[in-house]
């Protein structure tokens, strides 16, 4: 739970950064620009595996709110009950509703609509490469939104 709270603060700590300058950094040893947007995306569908799921979720929701965006966030159908906890402590803390939402169920199912909805602004993803492809192509038909893709295995 410590490291939970260490990444809202970190987030926390950004709110008031992301003004809409160029900042200049470097890639790969190249000289770039960077741009930080002020305007929050909208709505962002966030998909989180199963492994450290708390902390997971934390990651996903804590940028997404420091940035002006809504949640909604999938757990994995092995893990929903941390998912179900976060939820929990949302509304003690007194966000608004329909801030943060979570929703349980299978992948192909819950997953799925959120990477095809066409108010969903947004979709970022940790898992596997199959399924991040899908998302991808699912996300690109619908209303072409923004993706953030964490794959692997």
């Amino acid at each position: 739970m410590s490291e939970a709270a260490e990444v809202f603060k970190y987030y926390a700590g950004w709110a008031d950064k992301v003004t809409g300058q160029f900042i200049g950094t470097q890639v790969l040893g190249k000289n770039k620009i960077a741009f930080t947007d002020p305007n929050p995306i909208g709505t962002v569908g966030q998909i989180v595996p199963w492994n450290f799921p708390f902390v997971m979720l934390c990651w996903k929701i804590a940028p997404a709110l420091a940035t002006g965006n809504t949640v909604i966030l999938k757990s994995s159908e092995i893990t929903p009950l941390s998912a179900l906890y976060f939820a929990k402590l949302v509304q003690e803390a007194g966000l608004p509703k329909g801030v943060v939402n979570i929703v349980s169920g299978y992948g192909k199912d819950a997953g799925a609509r959120l990477a095809s909805h066409p108010k969903i602004d947004k979709v970022a993803f940790t898992g596997s490469t199959f399924t991040g492809g899908k998302i991808m192509a699912s996300a690109a038909a619908s209303n072409l939104k923004n993706v953030t893709l964490e794959c692997g295995g």
